[in-house]
């Protein structure tokens, strides 16, 4: 059984990517701002489009990196990093990450990808140094974000049917596998299944109303509700090369099952 009330207050970032102020995902972030702080949270909102954030890495995110010398990202984005060296407005990106207990992402699924804006939010934004490097513990475990749970909340033009295992498009969770397992839980985040409106272009005001009361539930289980149980990287399941070991899976597991530790 899933608890709907945390033991205490928490901290929720929600960074939302659509250029529209009315669109349907602006009403899902200013709904999940309204109900948790209701439910007695502190939230916080990043909303990418009404920030004009840059999307794109360059040599200004780094100020002393000097023109006589070619830009190497990670390193360099390491040693603004750990010395405090970053544009501002990634540093204020990073200090609203750390705050945080909980990160939400609302966006529009954008050929099969998160828009650009949000995908330059996350490569400016996790440097080495923050959110990976050779300083930090390992990835895909508990590592330099841990004890932070992460929560997807995307919408689709396409029927859900579209995202099953039979699906055109593939399964929603591989589809969303580069967000789940290589952005949250290669940074030690927990991330939870993702929530998913599909046909949203066509929503009626009942549709509506069914996706806001789903959502509800949603998020009175952000810290409740079991994350999708990845396995680690230093739990003895893979060898030195990160490979899975044969037969540590059960029988008949393929694909991207393979890295998920089957449900007790």
């Amino acid at each position: 059984m899933t608890e709907t009330t945390p033991r205490r207050p928490k901290k929720i970032l929600v960074v939302s990517a659509h250029p529209e102020p009315r669109s349907f995902n602006a009403a899902l972030t200013a709904f999940a701002v309204d109900h948790l702080r209701a439910a007695g949270h502190e939230v916080r909102v990043s909303d990418l489009y009404a920030m004009k954030w840059k999307a794109t890495v360059d040599a200004g995110d780094f100020p002393d990196h000097t023109a006589d010398r070619p830009l190497h990202v990670m390193d360099d984005s390491q040693r603004a990093t750990l010395a405090d060296r970053l544009a501002p407005d990634i540093a204020a990106e990073q200090e609203k990450v750390r705050w945080s207990d909980a990160v939400i992402l609302q966006f529009p699924m954008w050929w099969f990808s998160a828009p650009a804006i949000l995908k330059g939010w996350i490569d400016r934004v996790f440097t080495a140094g923050f959110g990976y490097g050779p300083g930090l513990p390992p990835p895909y475990s508990e590592s330099t974000l841990a004890g932070r749970r992460a929560l997807v909340s995307v919408t689709a033009g396409a029927r859900e049917t579209s995202f099953s295992d039979r699906g055109i498009h593939g399964r929603l969770a591989d589809v969303l596998h580069p967000l789940q397992h290589g952005l949250f839980w290669f940074t030690g985040m927990a991330p939870l299944e993702p929530f998913a409106v599909f046909d949203s272009n066509s929503l009626s005001e009942e549709r509506f109303e069914a996706a806001k009361r789903a959502y509800a539930r949603r998020l009175d289980g952000l810290f409740t509700d079991q994350p999708v149980p990845f396995r680690t990287l230093t739990g003895g399941d893979y060898d030195h090369g990160m490979r899975l070991l044969p037969g540590v899976e059960a029988e008949g597991t393929a694909g991207l099952d393979l890295h998920v530790r089957p449900r007790g």
